[in-house]
């Protein structure tokens, strides 16, 4: 190398690491040289940097900022359970869905099911329309029309197990990242300039690398113009972004010093203000063989499941966190999870540390081995005590009914803000 070549080089590098123009770099402005070699990116030598404007938005997703919170059964343990005692933890920001799942999204994603995959697949997909079968009540017309049915489009999917709600968030992974890879791939505009979801996309990178998407378009982590994968809450996530306990401290202050029984303020189930006063906060059983009200009168107006905007939200902007279906969680079942798992992220991967074999499962003495996944948050069919973030109940991942739907979840990848 000669010495002029070597100077150009050093007074690079120097430039580089000093930051001459605007600044430290940053994960949307890395600068055009390396901050620790001076190599120049983007170069035959160099390493290739797509150009990155942040984390592409994700349709129906909402923001939740983490942070410290307690977790555990607000409400008296009634089934004498204790499992779910409080504990303090930190739950780092996520993305999760302002609703839950409804049948319009499933019937989408069962018609993408048969045109790309097989019958034997399409038919895995299916759900379990006879969970609405009773053999003493005639609950026969939703075994038919509650799926497909136009009316019931935006009602919550149900008849779902936990194996297939993973499924279906692999499945929406898959065919959102491909659109996001076409949609750099030209350039970054899909009509009106707003990209796919209303927000500008990302250009650059190569759209040709990285892993397939199913759908025979390969994208690239390194590009950022993917999204994380769909997948469903934690446990932990879910029962934190349920609570919503945001606002409710003063300015500068650390201390959480209001708690919620259930996603809203108060210790009642109805509204207490204005001209909803009275009215009922979520849908659930009022009380036995009371599911609705009286006609003329009706209060939640719903015998059975609700439309997946019905009711307000939290103050995260989440809908239906309490009652209308429960919602399965990623989280195997252990009675005492809350003395295991970690206090960043907790989260019941496996049996360890409480292995399947110490639970007699074999001779019916218990229901628990690590195929028995955790849901949450009451339905249409629950009295108010299961409305309480902090309660849990479990079920095998196979099995599914009435009422358990779901919604999915995403890292916030890249931030911690």
């Amino acid at each position: 190398m000669n010495f002029s070549k070597y100077l150009r080089f050093a007074v690079v590098g120097a430039c580089a690491l000093a930051s001459c123009k605007g600044g430290p770099p940053t994960a949307t402005k890395p600068g055009k040289y390396s901050s620790t070699t001076g190599m120049e990116y983007n170069t035959e030598e160099g390493m290739k940097v797509a150009d990155y404007r942040g984390i592409p938005e994700g349709p129906g997703l909402v923001f939740i900022e983490g942070g410290r919170t307690v977790l555990g059964t607000q409400e008296e343990d009634v089934t004498m359970s204790h499992d779910n005692i409080e504990r303090t933890v930190t739950i780092a920001s996520f993305y999760m869905d302002e609703a839950e799942v409804a049948n319009i999204h499933w019937l989408e994603y069962l018609h993408f099911v048969r045109k790309d995959s097989s019958e034997e697949i399409y038919q895995r997909a299916l759900p379990d329309t006879t969970v609405w079968a009773r053999e003493l009540s005639f609950n026969d017309p939703y075994v038919d029309y509650y799926l497909r049915y136009p009316g019931f489009r935006y009602f919550p999917v149900v008849g779902v197990s936990w194996l297939q709600a993973n499924d279906y968030c692999t499945w929406r992974t898959s065919k959102v990242n491909e659109r996001l890879a076409m949609d750099a791939d030209e350039g970054g505009s899909s009509g009106g300039g707003g990209g796919l979801f209303g927000k500008k996309k990302n250009k650059g990178g190569d759209a040709a690398e990285g892993t397939d998407t199913g759908g025979g378009v390969k994208i690239s982590i390194e590009n950022g113009n993917t999204l994380p994968n769909y997948r469903l809450p934690t446990e932990a996530e879910w029962e934190y972004a349920a609570q919503a306990l945001i606002g409710t401290q003063e300015v500068g202050n650390e201390n959480q010093e209001n708690k919620r029984i259930y996603p809203w303020d108060g210790r009642q189930v109805r509204n207490p203000y204005g001209k909803n006063m009275g009215t009922f906060l979520a849908n659930f059983k009022r009380g036995r063989g009371d599911y609705a009200g009286i006609a003329g009168s009706l209060n939640d107006g719903a015998m059975i499941t609700e439309y997946v905007y019905a009711y307000p939200p939290n103050d995260y902007g989440l809908y239906n966190m309490s009652g209308n279906v429960n919602e399965w969680v990623q989280d195997i079942y252990r009675p005492l999870s809350f003395e295991d798992v970690e206090d960043l992220n907790p989260f019941r991967r496996n049996g360890f540390l409480d292995p399947s074999e110490k639970y007699d499962k074999k001779n019916y003495q218990s229901l628990i081995d690590d195929h028995v996944r955790v849901y949450k948050g009451g339905s249409w069919k629950d009295v108010a005590y299961w409305l309480s973030p902090g309660t849990r109940r479990f079920m095998a991942e196979d099995s599914a009914t009435a009422a358990i739907g779901f919604r999915c979840a995403m890292i916030n990848a890249g931030s911690n803000k």
